[in-house]
């Protein structure tokens, strides 16, 4: 089932998320509609607290855009990593290296706006699969900015707190129309 996305505004888009317990009420259909939210708005990533679930869960699948990349791009992914498809539930980022990169980044919940933010390079990361069965990888590239985006939606943050004070200017403009509920969005959105 698609599920309204929260637009920027709502309050539990700046809330810290709690860890996620497998008792948590109806968590494998909450996923399943995660997916098809996701998709369905041509995201990357979805975390919990965008579709109103303030609790430590999202998603990624950088597949795709690697598959859309061009050789030379490729190249910003880690060795072997050619986008992943994954559920990340109770996460932690253990580590950041010392290089940084800039790219673009959009949010579902800000649609129609995009920002360059500078994120570290790789990451690592603990987290619990589905099955609540704890992991730890490294990530890299495109796939590690992603994670790091859905990340800070855990944390209460979004990306515009990456970016310059007049990159955040010129957004005021298309920022207060999300605000106010007149952006006309290509899939649900949820204004509070």
């Amino acid at each position: 089932m698609i599920l309204p996305i929260m637009a920027y505004g709502s309050p539990v888009l700046r809330q810290e998320s709690v860890d996620l317990q497998p008792d948590y009420p109806e968590v494998d259909q909450l996923i399943a509609n995660m997916w098809d939210t996701m998709y369905n708005a041509t995201g990357c990533g979805l975390a919990a607290p965008q579709v109103n679930h303030p609790i430590n869960l999202f998603i990624v699948d950088s597949q795709p855009t690697y598959d859309a990349m061009t050789a030379e791009d490729k190249a910003l992914y880690y060795d072997g990593d050619q986008g992943v498809k994954e559920l990340f539930i109770n996460p932690h980022i253990t580590y950041f290296p010392d290089r940084y990169w800039s790219d673009d980044e959009g949010c579902l919940s800000i649609p129609g706006l995009v920002g360059s933010v500078k994120r570290p390079w790789q990451i690592a990361i603990a987290y619990q699969d589905e099955n609540f069965v704890s992991k730890n990888a490294i990530f890299s590239g495109m796939t590690a900015r992603m994670i790091q985006h859905e990340y800070d939606h855990l944390r209460g943050k979004l990306y515009l707190e990456h970016l310059s004070p007049l990159s955040k200017q010129l957004m005021n403009r298309k920022l207060s129309k999300i605000l106010n509920g007149k952006y006309a969005s290509k899939y649900p959105l949820k204004y509070v």
